[in-house]
């Protein structure tokens, strides 16, 4: 059955960061494709009762750098609990991440938002700074001129589309990956699995898929 993973995510996201390269590596290995979806939270959480980080109560916050020491040692990624540029603004970097997408095609765009992800919470950098954004498409060895196309309206329609796209779909939060079966009568059934700790899940959903049935 012809499968996809709807990726939604935002670029500051520490979480996404963590699981970003295992699942790159667990939908390469699985042959289904990719929907790279950078989404603004602040449209997303207003619907969904999530929370900005300074709004949780100090319980959930002090937790939260908990699960991020205990993730990053048990995933041997390097992380800084508390990066110089966090919070920060993500939007450029998102729709910068959308016109490579667009223009560069999937692997690019989760190529750049490795690179941006890495920015923020391993090199200490900030990603609402044009001269980071520019320095990452380099990187990548992007073409220049993507910084540009991402200030487009184009590009501002379909970031606010993939965000209304990502409450349709029941997201709340990043990341989440979003299993739609293509092939059904039904226009497709979505799974979601919410956060880089149910990735071993969507291996196994992926799996599953993947098996051939009984013969007869």
């Amino acid at each position: 059955m012809a499968q996809r993973i709807d990726y939604y995510f935002a670029p500051h996201s520490p979480w996404t960061y963590l699981g970003h390269l295992r699942f790159w590596d667990i939908a390469r290995k699985s042959g289904v494709p990719i929907r790279v979806l950078p989404v603004d939270l602040g449209q997303v959480f207003p619907v969904s009762g999530g929370l900005p980080l300074a709004k949780r109560a100090p319980q959930r916050q002090a937790y939260r750098l908990v699960e991020l020491a205990r993730f990053s040692a048990w995933l041997h990624a390097p992380l800084n609990l508390q990066p110089k540029y966090f919070p920060v603004n993500p939007d450029d970097a998102a729709r910068l991440i959308i016109a490579v997408d667009r223009h560069d095609g999937c692997d690019a765009a989760m190529a750049l938002a490795d690179t941006l992800l890495r920015a923020v919470w391993v090199k200490d950098l900030n990603i609402a700074d044009e001269a980071v954004l520019a320095a990452a498409l380099a990187e990548r060895e992007l073409p220049a001129e993507r910084l540009a196309a991402s200030h487009t309206q184009a590009v501002q329609e379909r970031y606010e589309a993939d965000s209304q796209a990502a409450i349709d779909a029941g997201v709340f939060g990043a990341p989440s990956y979003v299993v739609i079966d293509e092939q059904r009568g039904d226009g497709g059934a979505a799974e979601i699995f919410w956060g880089q700790d149910r990735l071993d899940f969507l291996e196994r959903r992926l799996r599953a898929r993947a098996a051939p049935g009984p013969s007869t």
